[in-house]
């Protein structure tokens, strides 16, 4: 009998962060150098040199908060996203980020439903979601992301000035941006995604 060429793929196990994972200095570091590293990327442009989209504190107060979402190939984090409720009916992900040597598994696609259950199982009806793009020019990445949100059911809402909502990131972006507000009505007992 031979062997596959393609071995069979790591299943991913997506959960919300331990709060004790918070305090494993590795760990931590990883998952911000992975949001880092993701967004460098998708966000290539919009930010002066050297602005950063997550800390390494940052991430370890998510953890404690139990806000932060992993998902993990065998020992491997390849991907993790914020989740919080906003209000009773409303919750929002965002910092959804996947490991760029994995891209096409169904990393994203794990996290957003995941996020969404977890929303639903909190009683929300509706889940949020804000993508940052450029006013005068177009983004692949953000044209992407545009696209793909709304084949998995998410529908803009509204836009508006990054310094309404976050006014502290306002002075770092490079280029005129608009924060673009996406939601989705979640079916009560759908599977999501």
């Amino acid at each position: 009998m031979t062997a596959s060429p393609n071995p069979p793929s790591t299943a991913l196990d997506v959960g919300i962060e331990p709060v004790a994972s918070a305090d494993d200095y590795e760990l931590v570091g990883a998952l911000a150098e992975l949001v880092n590293g993701v967004y460098e990327q998708a966000e290539s442009g919009l930010w002066v040199d050297g602005a950063r989209r997550t800390s390494a504190e940052e991430v370890a107060a998510l953890i404690r908060r139990g806000e932060l979402v992993t998902a993990r190939a065998g020992d491997r984090v390849v991907g993790a996203v914020r989740v919080q409720a906003l209000d009773d009916d409303l919750a929002e992900f965002g910092m959804l980020a996947a490991d760029p040597d994995r891209r096409g598994l169904g990393i994203g696609r794990a996290l957003v439903a995941f996020a969404e259950r977890w929303a639903r199982e909190r009683g929300s009806s509706g889940m949020q979601l804000e993508l940052l793009v450029p006013t005068a020019w177009s983004h692949p990445s953000k044209e992407f992301l545009r696209d793909w949100y709304t084949r998995i059911g998410y529908r803009e809402v509204r836009t508006g000035e990054l310094a309404e909502l976050y006014p502290e990131l306002a002075p770092l972006l490079a280029t005129r941006c608009e924060l673009v507000v996406f939601r989705k009505v979640l079916a009560a007992g759908a599977a999501g995604g």
